[in-house]
């Protein structure tokens, strides 16, 4: 039995073209937005925070992209995943480090296995989606 795996993993390149095509959804709504990319570990891979968006939107953004990376799931799904559960819904909030669940963050997948993840943040959480969704585009 091999004591190592290989593992899949955004490349920088990827990431680069992820944040050009979030980056011109963000500018076609008029939105200035932090979009950020994490790696398979939920480690910072890329980023970049657009001319005039907010502050706060870089840490929001960053753990957007960790809560869909980590759980292979959109952030929007967790909402309906813990409002819809009476027993998790009181702590998963304050429970779990980092945790988003409003929409912006998406896990990147390539076939079924996650390989990092987008988190976007600056607008109303609906902008962050579609901004989120225009740079799944550039996914290959």
């Amino acid at each position: 039995m091999a004591s190592t795996f290989d593992k899949a993993s955004i490349s920088t390149e990827a990431a680069h073209r992820i944040i050009q095509a979030a980056e011109d959804k963000a500018a076609e709504i008029g939105v200035p937005m932090v979009i950020a990319i994490t790696d398979d570990g939920g480690v910072l891979k890329a980023m970049s925070r657009m001319d005039g968006a907010a502050l706060l939107s870089v840490q929001v953004a960053q753990d957007k992209a960790y809560t869909a990376g980590g759980f292979g799931m959109s952030t929007d799904a967790w909402h309906d995943f813990v409002e819809n559960d009476e027993q998790l819904r009181p702590g998963a909030r304050t429970g779990i480090d980092r945790l988003v669940t409003f929409g912006g963050g998406y896990p990147l997948k390539v076939g079924d296995a996650v390989v990092g993840a987008i988190g976007v943040s600056g607008g109303h959480w609906s902008q962050d989606m579609e901004v989120a969704e225009a740079g799944l585009t550039a996914l290959d």
